[in-house]
């Protein structure tokens, strides 16, 4: 569909300490902006003063506006006058089908047929996992997706413990351990304090990546990968064979997203080709990504 202007102000503005100086200032230029027909916000949920004076800046705002809040309740949303969508796909399709006028019923059909997709894909891939096989295992290259996964399984398939947990109490003892159904954050500080982010080194998720693989409890080992300018420029050489590794080391299902374009330096239908001919299911959305992981566990 296209974006007029993308405004990236960190998940740390939305905190009331900050009182999303920043996000507030993007929304209004937005509003002004002639170019931008619908405007899409993306955050972890705002704390309440913050989401308060963002309802303050939409009441003069006559343009759709959709809201993916991640994990906020979509009542309170609709109460400042945004449109809740539940994950980052959602959010994304639902601004392009309003952009291009399509009716709310088709929008509607076309998700329901793409989740009919999903499930019958997810019962095949079941059937491949041995008895003893039950856990997610999800090694993450930023929070923002490790969040949103965690957001759409919870429901889907219970407690998920986490170095960013949604729930304290689900707070991993040790990071460098999974215990039952884990989502690691790798970009935390406790993994990038004197080596580089992981988006640009991943020498310590690959090493991750082969120890879950020897766990025979594991039933999927899902991984994000998010190319683009600033990030490694070879995903697919420095990954690829460690995928081939760990799917002949175990029967664990490989589940990849890839967050990206063609047009980015590391060409993201490249990239897909190479995960998908080492053994690993790639799909295109994190949301459409965990979901299937969760139809294939909701199937075992």
């Amino acid at each position: 569909g296209g974006i007029s202007q993308g405004i990236g102000t960190g998940g740390i503005d939305m905190k009331i300490d900050f009182g999303g100086l920043s996000f507030l200032t993007g929304l209004e230029a937005l509003i002004a902006d002639p170019q931008t027909r619908i405007i899409t916000l993306i955050s972890k949920p705002p704390h309440p003063e913050v989401l308060a004076r963002i309802g303050e800046v939409l009441k003069t705002n006559k343009k759709p506006v959709v809201a993916a809040f991640l994990g906020a309740d979509p009542v309170l949303v609709r109460n400042i006058g945004a449109i809740p969508a539940v994950s980052l796909e959602e959010a994304a399709l639902l601004s392009v089908s309003l952009s291009k006028g399509v009716p709310m019923e088709q929008f509607n059909k076309e998700i329901e047929e793409s989740e009919n997709k999903l499930k019958e894909l997810a019962k095949g891939l079941a059937k491949q996992l041995r008895p003893e096989q039950k856990y997610l295992r999800g090694l993450f290259q930023g929070g923002t997706l490790a969040y949103e996964t965690q957001v759409i399984l919870k429901d889907m398939i219970g407690d998920i413990n986490s170095n960013v947990p949604l729930d304290p109490k689900l707070k991993l003892a040790d990071s460098w351990r999974s215990v039952g159904h884990t989502v690691v954050d790798l970009g935390e500080d406790e993994f990038t304090v004197g080596r580089p982010h992981p988006q640009i080194d991943f020498s310590l998720r690959n090493k991750r990546i082969l120890e879950e693989a020897r766990d025979k409890s594991v039933a999927i080992i899902y991984l994000d990968v998010v190319i683009g300018h600033g990030t490694n420029l070879n995903p697919g050489e420095e990954l690829a064979p460690v995928i081939s590794e760990a799917t002949k080391a175990s029967n664990a299902l490989m589940i990849v997203n890839v967050t990206g374009t063609d047009r980015d330096p590391q060409n993201k239908s490249k990239i897909v080709k190479m995960y998908k001919d080492a053994g690993a299911v790639v799909l295109e959305r994190n949301a459409s990504a965990s979901r299937l992981a969760g139809y294939i566990l909701q199937n075992l």
